[in-house]
């Protein structure tokens, strides 16, 4: 839709201009052209403008060039399920088993983490996911889910409002994202998360993790940083119960301040250091 044509009137389709002081001194056809040669009003076009500003927005949309897939079990609730969701908003191919898939395939059976120099076979064949249910890991036939190039996920923790702060909880999309950024490719995770309220949080989150993975290059130098980042991880949570359990001891009247979090704290149990075998399979 264009702007409006020379020689459209105001609303309600009259002439108003001529009215009022020295209205009556002007021509009919000082008015048609006092009318026809004005400059469009900022009022009239508001809606059009607004309409040119959603067009352009839509046209700025990444695109995204390479292959995104899932397999897709139905484990899940297609209403909480961030695949199906991709997949509404047309971002996902969903895969048939046994389908192949040429790109990166993040999945608890591989032998590797994802590494910056997979970027390549990230452009040419793309990622996939398995989209399941953490609680059905034993129903999926992985065995017919081809892919030359598996890969696990390193530590990173879920932003995603099911398993939000946990470690090695990523859904889908999240998966997906960390794969794109760990390879180099930003706009296209964030083309990804960009469909979901709490997408943004996954950066911020993740953003210290994503970057010490990023100056790696291979999946051994991956694997080596996410051992000391628990190893590290593991320490100050040690640091922490000792500085805590110390402190008590050091008070005859237990500070008040801490009571609530004494009663009701779930940490008593150091980070999860699992070796990450399952950090792909995801919901």
């Amino acid at each position: 839709m264009g702007k409006k044509l020379s020689g459209t009137r105001g609303r309600g389709g009259k002439h108003h201009r001529g009215r009022g002081r020295g209205g009556g001194s002007h021509s009919s056809h000082a008015r048609h052209l006092d009318i026809d040669e004005r400059p469009d009003s900022a009022i009239d076009d508001v809606g059009q403008a607004q309409r040119d500003s959603d067009e352009e927005e839509e046209d700025e949309q990444v695109t995204i060039d390479v292959p995104v897939a899932m397999w897709d079990f139905d484990h899940c609730d297609p209403k909480r399920c961030s695949g199906k969701k991709l997949s509404r908003l047309g971002l996902i191919k969903e895969l048939k088993v046994p389908s192949k898939f040429r790109g990166i395939v993040v999945s608890p059976k591989g032998t590797q983490v994802i590494a910056p120099n997979d970027r390549d076979i990230v452009l040419k064949g793309g990622v996939a996911v398995v989209e399941c249910s953490w609680a059905r890991l034993d129903d999926v036939p992985f065995n017919k889910i081809s892919s030359p190039h598996e890969r696990l996920l390193p530590y990173l923790i879920a932003s995603n409002p099911v398993n939000y702060g946990k470690p090695w909880r990523l859904n889908c999309v999240e998966a997906l994202a960390a794969a794109f950024y760990i390879t180099g490719f930003d706009e296209y995770a964030e083309r990804l998360l960009s469909g979901f309220g709490w997408g943004g949080s996954f950066w911020k989150v993740n953003q210290s993790l994503i970057e010490q993975y990023r100056q790696c290059s291979t999946a051994d130098e991956v694997t080596r940083k996410q051992e000391e980042i628990i190893a590290q991880l593991n320490a100050n949570w040690k640091q922490s119960r000792k500085e805590r359990d110390e402190e008590g001891d050091d008070l005859l009247v237990a500070n008040p301040n801490h009571q609530q979090w004494d009663a009701h704290s779930d940490d008593d149990e150091p980070p999860d250091s699992t070796d990450g075998s399952d950090t792909s399979s995801v919901r």
